[in-house]
């Protein structure tokens, strides 16, 4: 049974054809790639799924949810949690702040609890600063907590950014470049925190990685997309044997 459904999703920015007639399944607990050149349409089909465009065409599904036409913020709070290939951190906001603040939509005491401090309120604040410091501990990041974002080590802001995506709990978790930019140390690193998450949070994970290595060994499945449209599927053994995957992206040999 498919978590995730893309059906026949097609997109137009004017009157040029970004993506064409894409389809994608994703079960529980599957951790899916997407590959392909530069510009072949992979964070439009991110942009397309989360509901920051709406595809000209074609249907996507939560679970059995239609998410067409609903807002970013809507399909978050249903289930679909991301990072983005450039980082979209606040710099005017504490490490615990941004994991805080991606947990509201969790929160139920509403302005009435806000204004006058309830009970309620003050218990659900609590709760919610307790689990961000889990995931801010779970990351390696917890000794960053008061700081502000700015501060940090490039891949300390990345390990944020995937903790604020965890905050909302999501049953799908969509990571664009997740070790763009990253030292080998930190790509290895970074590897097994995504091993670590799919287990403890039993979660599916569809990512985007320019990097070989990190595809190959985390991903069952991968797609492979130029110019918007998907050249091969299969699993990680298949797409490195597609003589027209070879031809269009991966070259005679596989580098990192």
């Amino acid at each position: 049974m498919s978590l995730l459904r893309v059906e026949n999703m097609t997109h137009f920015f004017g009157g040029l054809r970004a993506v064409h007639n894409y389809d994608l399944e994703i079960g529980p607990g599957q951790v899916c790639g997407l590959i392909g050149p530069n510009g072949a349409g992979k964070t439009t089909i991110f942009n397309l799924i989360t509901g920051i465009y709406n595809p000209t065409e074609g249907h996507v599904f939560l679970e059995d949810n239609e998410l067409n036409g609903r807002s970013p913020h809507v399909i978050a709070a249903m289930g679909i949690g991301r990072t983005f290939q450039n980082m979209l951190l606040w710099r005017h906001m504490t490490v615990l702040e941004h994991v805080k603040m991606a947990r509201y939509s969790k929160i139920g005491y509403g302005l009435i609890g806000a204004f006058f401090g309830t009970p309620r309120r003050n218990r659900e604040e609590a709760e919610s600063e307790e689990k961000a410091y889990s995931l801010l501990k779970m990351f390696g990041v917890d000794q960053f907590a008061d700081q502000w974002v700015p501060n940090l080590p490039y891949g300390a802001q990345r390990r944020v950014e995937m903790a604020r995506a965890l905050a909302m709990e999501p049953k799908v978790l969509f990571l664009d470049e997740p070790t763009a930019g990253m030292n080998p140390e930190e790509l290895v690193q970074m590897m097994g925190i995504i091993r670590k998450i799919k287990e403890k949070f039993e979660l599916s994970i569809f990512l985007i990685e320019h990097r070989m290595k990190v595809v190959m060994e985390l991903c069952e499945r991968i797609q492979t997309l130029v110019f918007g449209e998907v050249i091969a599927e299969g699993t990680p053994e298949d797409i490195q044997n597609n003589p027209e995957v070879i031809d269009a992206y991966l070259g005679k040999e596989i580098v990192e």
